[in-house]
């Protein structure tokens, strides 16, 4: 019970930082009138269409890779290079780290794969927005 409560407790920690962020996603309104803004301009409405679906898809795809997949790599290869430097000449410490090296490169790997395999698919579904930064 006690190591439901922690797994539950850290998704918490790295999940609510998302829901702040989550006012920005999806950039249409279905208001038939023109919004006025707090300087006092007016914009008009945006319709949601297939590009505003897809440009959703595309924020969250950015959340997940910049926001959360590069940050937790970089703390996961600090770990495994402090466990190595402090193994002491342990044998079992050692090949713990390098598990970390090798577990944690290969999910940025699988990472950057499933990247480029959504973006192909968004490509034939006729998607032109950005690349990611990338």
């Amino acid at each position: 019970m006690k190591k439901i409560l922690i797994n539950v407790a850290i998704f918490s920690l790295l999940v609510a930082p998302g829901f702040s962020l989550a006012a920005g996603l999806v950039n249409c309104n279905n208001n038939t009138a023109p919004v006025t803004n707090s300087d006092g301009s007016v914009t008009a409405p945006v319709a949601c269409d297939f590009t505003q679906l897809m440009d959703l898809i595309n924020n969250v795809i950015r959340f997940i890779l910049v926001d959360l997949a590069v940050p937790i790599a970089a703390i996961m290869f600090f770990y495994a290079g402090v466990k190595m430097v402090t193994s002491g000449g342990s044998a079992e410490s050692r090949s713990s780290a390098k598990k970390i090296f090798t577990n944690t490169a290969l999910g940025l790997i699988f990472i950057a794969g499933s990247w480029l395999i959504i973006r192909t698919i968004l490509s034939i579904l006729g998607y032109e927005g950005a690349w990611l930064g990338f």
